[in-house]
């Protein structure tokens, strides 16, 4: 028997999440990937697999036996997927069985079963109109974690480039209000630590980005990089983090910028992904810090307007897999 595999979700089964699982697996001994558990409805990745004419043997599996099953069949623990699935056509109907894999999946690495979860995309129109009470997949994902929850931060992480947007998913014109110096430290905080935990780095550098242009140049373009992120910083320095700012966010991503830092702390989503999806498109890989697992996804969508054509690219599903089998406890298998 060997170690335990990456848990892999399927997503939502009408995007692409099915067929780049298979793609992967196909994908396993030229790109050296570690064992991956796919938690997904077995029938559907049969049909998609068939429909898009894909060899790749399908076998209902434990964690425990995934590692030997692993090269020369996708090992599958079973999940309904709770509906006839049609590619490119969501369906509330199957958010039962999409929230079920991710509940499988973190409990298997909350137990040692698995090393780390890997998640394909999920909609989370499809999933609140089914009564989805989260915001989205990583609060979610928090709320499984434990009791009270643990805060986590999101990572957008490439070879070369790790950025951390500090306000996330809300308008623009919020993010001043929401922008506050105990925010940036508490994201600064969990950043550092897992930089060390995760990723090994001993003193991890981090670059703070100022929120106007030209970090708000001495308050002539907006008093917040003197106000909320400069002290934030002069906070995390006294803890003994190496961080450094507001600096202007257009001088900071350039190749020898990205020398000087280890991961940038962004004061707001597209501040933070833009650089990133221009650097690295296909291979970012979103990574969630400030869990007691690892888990990491593909930095993409569902993408229904291509699902089950076949023409989807495995490239960020393929990156995940990778960062997860590098992040996670123990050897692969």
């Amino acid at each position: 028997m060997r170690g335990a595999p990456l848990a892999l979700t399927q997503g939502d089964p009408a995007g692409i999440g099915p067929e780049i699982a298979l793609m992967a697996w196909l994908a396993r001994d030229a790109l050296r990937l570690p064992p991956f558990l796919a938690v997904a409805d077995p029938g559907l990745l049969e049909e998609r697999a068939t429909a898009l004419g894909l060899s790749v043997p399908v076998t209902v599996a434990r964690p425990e036996d995934a590692g030997d099953l692993f090269p020369s069949a996708l090992p599958v623990m079973p999940v309904d997927a709770g509906a006839r699935v049609v590619p490119g056509r969501p369906d509330p109907a199957t958010a039962t069985g999409t929230i079920r894999a991710i509940e499988i999946a973190v409990a298997l690495a909350r137990e040692g079963r698995a090393r780390a979860v890997v998640t394909n995309p999920i909609a989370k129109h499809v999933l609140t109109r089914a009564g989805f009470p989260h915001p989205g997949h990583t609060e979610f994902l928090a709320a499984l974690a434990g009791d009270p929850p643990p805060r986590p931060v999101m990572m957008l992480w490439c070879e070369g480039l790790a950025v951390v947007p500090v306000t996330v998913h809300i308008p623009l014109s919020a993010v001043p209000a929401a922008l506050t110096a105990d925010l940036v430290v508490e994201t600064g905080r969990i950043v550092a630590r897992d930089l060390r935990e995760r990723f090994r780095i001993p003193a991890p550098r981090l670059a703070v980005a100022g929120l106007n242009p030209h970090a708000g140049e001495s308050g002539t373009l907006g008093h917040e990089d003197d106000a909320v992120v400069r002290p934030a910083v002069e906070r995390l320095r006294a803890e003994g983090i190496a961080a450094w700012g507001p600096a202007p966010a257009d001088t900071l991503f350039h190749a020898r910028a990205r020398a000087a830092y280890d991961a940038v702390l962004a004061m707001y989503h597209d501040q933070a992904l833009i650089p990133i999806k221009t650097i690295a498109f296909d291979e970012a890989v979103n990574v969630t810090l400030g869990l007691p697992f690892v888990r990491t996804s593909p930095d993409h969508g569902t993408a229904f307007d291509i699902a089950g054509r076949g023409i989807a690219r495995p490239d960020s599903l393929v990156a995940a897999i990778r960062l997860a089998d590098r992040l996670a406890p123990g050897d692969t298998p």
